[in-house]
């Protein structure tokens, strides 16, 4: 499938990778659409939290947020109620330590952690019978593509589709973007809140966290050499990296998937644009604009609603009715 031609053309106000990246997440306000919680038990002894939006659908839609992100984040609510009137139920979760309450183990969430996505999609097996879909924001994209590849034709008949949206999908290339000093902005924006949960698990958990020089930390490699990948059983930064990224999995993805980037995202390197892999498989549909930031995508100055939202439900849509190309399953 070659790379698709995108329709997202965003008022010359508003067309700035700045300001579709920075715009959304300090002026768009989204109520909180319904959404009903449930704590999940997880096998190592700590838990998720899922909030559920439900109408009796027989589709559903499992929405995962991006980095330091929550189902409180001003994207995910937009795309829960833009699903929810198209008519999905919908499960969104929040990553570990990310919900209401704090995770109980020192560990935290991480950036491959499909192992937690996989717990979610079996919860919802369990409980729903109908087509299921995936949606997933840049770090929740990844993770979603990288469970998808890890399925690969083993995944459940029930998974139909899936949209993720600016995605780092190489995630030693997208460290070394931010890292550049014109992006300084969003490394400062996106480590406060790492260094505020490094602090937290440092009083909970003495001794287990070395909390000096914390605030000299500049940037990812620095921030997940000494803490996220040790804490996650991991040799190396570069081991975690490597492991984790999105890139290496992507053609094992045995179902419709949609990848929506866009070129001046500021938080993703060339690696993130699989652009031969797109043009190799049947399954795997790259769609690149030439503006829209990092979780931008918004046409003018209103933020009620994003053009990606209804992007997402035009290319899930035919997916629910008709085979994959690939004609490896029958659809209901």
């Amino acid at each position: 499938m070659p790379v698709l031609e995108s329709s997202f053309t965003p008022s010359a106000l508003v067309r700035a990778a700045s300001i579709q990246t920075i715009m959304p997440s300090i002026a768009r306000r989204v109520s909180d659409p319904g959404f009903r919680r449930e704590v999940l038990e997880l096998p190592d002894g700590d838990f998720l939290e899922l909030d559920w939006l439900t109408q009796g659908s027989s589709r559903l839609a499992i929405v995962s947020h991006g980095l330091e992100g929550s189902t409180a984040s001003g994207y995910l609510r937009g795309m829960a109620q833009a699903l929810s009137g198209a008519g999905y139920d919908v499960l969104a979760w929040n990553m570990r330590g990310c919900g209401a309450e704090r995770n109980r183990l020192p560990s935290w969430y991480h950036s491959g952690q499909s192992a937690d996505l996989r717990l979610v999609i079996e919860k919802a097996l369990s409980c729903h019978k109908g087509p299921i879909v995936l949606v997933g924001f840049s770090v929740g994209g990844n993770i979603t593509l990288k469970l998808l590849g890890e399925e690969g034709a083993r995944i459940s008949q029930q998974i139909r589709a899936a949209v993720v949206i600016s995605v780092p999908m190489d995630l030693a290339g997208s460290a070394a973007q931010l890292a550049d000093p014109r992006n300084a902005i969003y490394m400062s924006y996106l480590l406060k809140p790492l260094r505020a949960r490094i602090r937290e698990k440092a009083e909970r958990f003495p001794g287990q966290f070395d909390t000096s020089g914390l605030d000299e930390i500049r940037n990812f490699r620095e921030f997940d050499t000494r803490f996220t990948a040790p804490m996650h059983g991991f040799t190396s930064v570069d081991e975690y990296w490597e492991q984790s990224s999105s890139l290496r999995f992507i053609s094992a993805i045995t179902v419709p998937t949609l990848a929506v980037s866009a070129a001046d995202d500021p938080f993703l390197s060339p690696g993130c644009f699989p652009t031969e892999q797109a043009q190799a498989s049947k399954l795997l549909h790259l769609e690149v604009p030439k503006h829209g930031g990092h979780v931008g995508f918004f046409t003018g100055l209103s933020l009620k609603s994003t053009w990606i939202e209804q992007r997402t439900i035009s290319f899930l849509e035919p997916q629910l009715v008709r085979p994959t190309q690939s004609g490896f399953r029958a659809w209901a």
